[in-house]
């Protein structure tokens, strides 16, 4: 699927529910790939992941390590509009949010005028939030009942992606590669479990306690020796 910048006007397929637009985000309108390219962004995948998470924690891992993060990006792909039902919204429900939301807006108010009172500024204050209390009540009240029943919930709108890319400058991809080699490795590492102690202190056996495998079936350095390593020591029909 083509994607092009909302901020030229052009409308974009396949998003439902924003007139085939990219929404705009916390940040702003989202930028596309043909954006970070014309503007000398990272252009080549490093890797990807299946959540957010994992490539946050890639990002972090380079930038820890001494990486120009500023040269990457994460990207997601294959995106998905996703509506998260909170729970049942009724009127009454609709008229205690409308009221907490103007409590906020009259203590707000409340502590401006308060300012510039010169007694009783608490009572200002008081007020402020009763009456906004009160009209935020009738306001949710009014707007909810005027949707006839068509929407009794409440829900949280945003954007998923299938897959989170994370991407570098030409200039620097084998070293993100290299980083995030280690970082997998380390991460292996730590979910593998080790040898147990009483096999290393086992009579005949050699092992070194809590030695772990290395790649290729290679002891980690500190535990018994690689099958490579350890000559011709053990082949069927060596002579001891």
């Amino acid at each position: 699927m083509a994607l092009r910048s909302m901020a030229r006007g052009t409308p974009l397929a396949g998003l439902p529910g924003f007139g085939g637009r990219i929404p705009p985000g916390p940040a702003g309108v989202p930028g596309t790939p043909e954006d970070l390219i014309a503007l000398g962004g990272p252009t080549v995948t490093v890797t990807s992941y299946d959540d957010y998470g994992s490539a946050q924690r890639a990002v972090d891992f380079l930038s820890d390590n001494g990486f120009p993060v500023e040269k990457s990006a994460i990207v997601g792909t294959e995106l998905r509009m996703v509506e998260n039902v909170l729970g049942r919204l009724t009127t009454g429900r609709a008229a205690l949010a409308g009221a907490a939301s103007g409590a906020w807006f009259g203590l707000l108010i409340g502590l401006l005028i308060g300012i510039f009172s010169a007694s009783a500024w608490w009572r200002v204050l008081i007020a402020a939030i009763v009456i906004g209390a009160a009209w935020g009540a009738i306001f949710g009240g009014v707007a909810h009942a005027a949707t006839g029943g068509r929407r009794d919930f409440s829900s949280r709108t945003s954007l998923q992606a299938n897959k989170y890319a994370v991407n570098v400058g030409e200039d620097h991809v084998e070293e993100a590669r290299l980083m995030l080699n280690r970082l997998d490795w380390q991460e292996r590492n730590m979910n593998t479990p080790t040898t147990s102690a009483g096999l290393g202190n086992a009579p005949g056996t050699g092992g070194a306690t809590g030695s772990t495998v290395a790649p290729g079936g290679t002891v980690a350095p500190g535990g018994a020796e690689s099958p490579e390593s350890a000559g011709g020591a053990g082949r069927p029909g060596t002579a001891p």
